[in-house]
């Protein structure tokens, strides 16, 4: 669309008229993102550091002071102790976690207060294996 509008045809048909031109010359086919839903931030305010959340989120980085992104990955890590394949795993995600608590309770950082304590391995080996034994009970007993 290098070409200019002509005197005397109204801005309005001249713009409709180079729209019809490109959709004939197929030069809107196969657009990226064309079909699909638009994206989720469209409905929320406008945000001047958009593209910073966006690149957080793409690099997997966290804003979260280092106690509350430590509280979070623990708990994620106990969710993800509770439906290991082994025992062995059980141990070494709960061992790694402690490890990481321990050494902020011990040289905490700025911010909030962590608020956790390092988990008793076998008592969350110990949950495991009930969670388990249930389980295969209610498999066995389904079939």
């Amino acid at each position: 669309m290098t070409e200019r509008k002509p005197p005397g045809v109204p801005f309005e048909s001249w713009v409709d008229k180079q729209i019809r031109d490109a959709q004939g010359r197929g030069d809107f086919d196969r657009l990226p993102g064309a079909g699909e839903p638009l994206p989720p931030e469209l409905d929320t305010p406008y945000d001047e550091l958009w593209w910073i959340r966006r690149k957080m989120a793409r690099e997997g980085l966290s804003a979260l002071p280092p106690s509350l992104a430590l509280r979070k990955e623990a708990e994620d890590t106990l969710a993800a102790a509770r439906t290991a394949p082994s025992e062995h795993t059980v141990r070494k995600l709960i061992t790694d976690v402690n490890v990481k608590i321990r050494a902020m309770m011990y040289m905490p950082p700025p911010g909030p207060p962590l608020g956790l304590k390092p988990y008793d391995v076998e008592e969350v080996v110990r949950q495991w294996r009930e969670r388990r034994a249930e389980s295969s009970r209610a498999e066995s007993e389904s079939q």
